[in-house]
């Protein structure tokens, strides 16, 4: 029925997801230097302190895109750990996400490489039905460095993940056959 309150512990559900899928979609933004889809998962008066910086949500896209990602030729970032509590009004939650992402420096400083773990400590906002990124305060909790003699890089007929839209994540989904389903 249209108009009618859903089950505030479905809605509950729903929001949960709705706040996972902003965390993922922003490392995918990271990883794939994807600027609008990083800048689409803030709201637009929100902050973010990130290590060096604090400001604005258009000030940390021009940092992170335009000085700090430019320095690795690949991020990779793995959110594991994710608690998300709603308020009981719907309209804030607070979400706590560890992780562990991956530099690999363009340079030949082998310092630069590194592993770190970090927690992205948000507060999100239900505006006009969608949640965003209200406040980011991400946690340094500890950095590896990681000699380049260590890698171990695959043959170069392996498909590399690549730092833009051509990327496998954007291309269209392949279509399937229809019966495969019944």
């Amino acid at each position: 029925m249209p108009g009618a309150a859903r089950d505030p512990e479905i809605q509950r559900l729903l929001d949960t997801q709705a706040i996972h899928d902003v965390v993922l979609r922003y490392c995918r933004g990271i990883d794939r230097s994807d600027r609008e889809m990083v800048r689409d998962c803030y709201w637009p008066d929100a902050t973010d302190e990130h290590g060096s910086f604090t400001g604005t949500r258009d000030e940390y896209v021009a940092w992170v895109f335009d000085r700090m990602l430019p320095r690795y030729s690949m991020t990779m970032h793995f959110v594991g750990n994710v608690l998300i509590e709603v308020d009981p009004a719907g309209a804030l939650a607070r979400s706590e996400a560890y992780g562990i992402s991956y530099h690999r420096v363009v340079s030949d400083k082998p310092t630069h490489n590194l592993r770190t773990g970090f927690r992205y400590v948000d507060d999100f906002a239900r505006r006009d039905g969608q949640w965003r990124i209200a406040r980011r305060i991400c946690t340094l909790e500890w950095t590896l460095h990681t000699d380049p003699e260590r890698w171990f890089d695959a043959p170069d007929s392996h498909r590399r993940g690549m730092r833009d839209r051509t990327d496998p994540v954007y291309w269209p989904l392949a279509e399937a056959d229809a019966g495969a389903d019944a």
